[in-house]
């Protein structure tokens, strides 16, 4: 680790020509979110539509086991867990991303993984065959493992993957591929389509088609390379790095490249790689964990669960028929896919900072407002409509910024010896939070009702003012520029450090990440 004050190695020799989009990059951005990030969307929505028809089958089903009905207080706690165990399985999947990224590689992590949704879609999609509610629980809870596992190691595969460039646009596909999947979860669970209680063709086969994505993907990814930063530096198969890159660039020359990946190398060189206990504890990278747990607290608390929850009501009051719900909620998806769409388009131009700052900016405000309006649409006509415009700007806010940028930072911030670490920690946060607000919100909407709206402004403003002065800009920088820019905001810090990292540097590599060394390769 090079400290403040010493001469820095340049990082200008990654300049080169500037990526470009080639077939074989593109293809893989769009299996890796196809097959995974899909997936995480789809499971998320998927529920809603069919609900009443799944609550009937539990009632059913334990009539048919006990022959008496059941208790209304146990059928919520069934449905409770039916919804809540996907984000707490999403956590332990986080749980899961270090060791596998490390030892089986991102490309083997989403390989291995497609086999927990697979199992989890034939579990589903044979539940009422089965006559068995239990299994659709259980399967919530591996395919929630599944999207913990998928929505933190697509973001660092793509990433690692990507030219400079590019990287903040293709680092923005998964979370496009979310909204389509939830979009898609919306447009099938129409009552008219599969979000009925046919068992041909209702909500078991509704269920069960998440298998596919996943299917696909099992036998089409071994095709592609893995990832060039992986191989190189983790592997030290510099040969296999180098075929990669030529394959994923479209030109033979990826000397540039090369030279910085060797670069990142030498300077975590004796240090191995982190563990989440060495991440937590190492003052040298200390603002950029701060910044990623801010960011990811931010995007699950910022009440977007929320938003959703209260939309029904806010059209119904608007006047939109009942039977007409669930149409306007799927033009609401749409509109969620086309904003994240436009964000991968305009997060190069921009960069990622603006984004943040004006996605959490739309959020906030449109809480405040929205809670104005929820107060006052029984007496002034007008702001019912009012209310749906909130809902809007809310969900562009949050499809421009606050849902995909902070999984791009975390590729963005960190080197490669602490990113699955890093990644480990965001995630793990992001499924946390999300877990709380499914589980507190209905208490806070009882307790508080509309004016639980400026809880969640609160929390976006608080992580508007941390992203104003703390996060920098990182568009168009290679990772190792991105790391001197964190190093000045660490620098109190550093000389501290000195001391620490002599004796990190007395251990054998490959032990030395046990203990908690740096990626801040000054």
């Amino acid at each position: 680790m090079k400290l403040e004050g010493e001469k820095l190695e340049s990082s200008d020799c990654s300049e080169g020509p500037k990526g470009k989009m080639t077939l074989l990059l593109a293809l893989v951005a769009l299996i890796s979110a196809l097959g995974s990030s899909f997936q995480y969307g789809y499971n998320v929505s998927v529920i809603n539509s069919p609900a009443p028809y799944m609550q009937d089958f539990y009632n059913q089903t334990y009539f048919n086991r006990s022959g008496t009905p059941m208790d209304s207080g146990f059928q919520t706690l069934l449905w409770s867990l039916t919804v809540s165990m996907y984000p707490l399985g999403g956590f332990f999947g986080s749980l899961m991303v270090w060791p596998l990224v490390n030892n089986c590689g991102r490309k083997g992590t989403l390989l291995i993984n497609n086999l927990f949704s697979i199992t989890a879609a034939v579990l589903m999609g044979t539940s009422e065959l089965t006559k068995s509610f239990e299994v659709i629980i259980l399967s919530r809870v591996i395919m929630g493992i599944y999207a913990g596992l998928s929505s933190n190691v697509v973001p660092m595969f793509l990433g690692e993957m990507s030219p400079k460039n590019l990287r903040g646009a293709i680092g923005v596909v998964p979370q496009l591929f979310i909204t389509i999947g939830i979009l898609v979860a919306q447009i099938l669970g129409l009552n008219s389509v599969l979000g009925n209680a046919d068992f041909a063709v209702g909500w078991p086969l509704l269920l069960g088609l998440t298998g596919i994505p996943s299917l696909i993907q099992l036998l089409t990814l071994p095709f592609f390379p893995e990832s060039p930063r992986y191989l190189l530096i983790q592997k030290g198969n510099e040969e296999q790095a180098r075929q990669a890159l030529q394959k994923l660039r479209g030109w033979d020359d990826v000397d540039d490249e090369i030279e910085e990946m060797r670069q990142e190398d030498r300077s975590e060189k004796e240090e191995g790689h982190f563990s989440v206990l060495s991440l937590c504890t190492f003052r040298g990278l200390r603002w950029q964990l701060i910044s990623i747990v801010v960011m990811m607290m931010g995007q699950q608390l910022s009440g977007v669960n929320a938003v959703f929850y209260y939309a029904d009501r806010i059209f119904q009051s608007a006047g939109v028929d009942k039977s007409n719900v669930q149409y306007v909620t799927v033009s609401i998806g749409a509109i969620n896919v086309v904003m994240t769409l436009l964000a991968v388009f305009i997060v190069e131009s921009l960069g990622r900072r603006i984004l943040l700052l004006a996605g959490f900016g739309l959020c906030c405000v449109s809480c405040a407002v929205l809670t104005l309006a929820l107060n006052l649409q029984t007496t002034v006509s007008w702001m019912s409509y009012l209310s749906i415009v909130c809902v809007i700007v809310y969900i562009i806010g949050h499809a421009i910024g606050a849902s995909p940028i902070p999984f791009v930072m975390i590729t963005e911030m960190f080197l490669q010896s602490s990113r699955p670490a890093a990644f480990m920690v965001g995630g793990s946060v992001h499924w946390l939070c999300n877990f709380t607000v499914g589980l507190v919100f209905l208490y806070m909407e009882a307790g508080l009702g509309p004016y639980s709206f400026l809880i969640f402004c609160a929390i976006c403003l608080a992580t508007i003012v941390y992203i104003f002065f703390i996060v920098p800009e990182t568009k168009n920088k290679t990772f190792m520029e991105i790391n001197r820019i964190m190093a000045k905001r660490n620098k109190v810090e550093i000389q501290d450090d000195r001391e620490e990292l002599k004796d990190f540097h007395t251990v054998p590599h490959g032990q030395a990440g046990e203990k908690g060394t740096s990626s801040s390769k000054l």
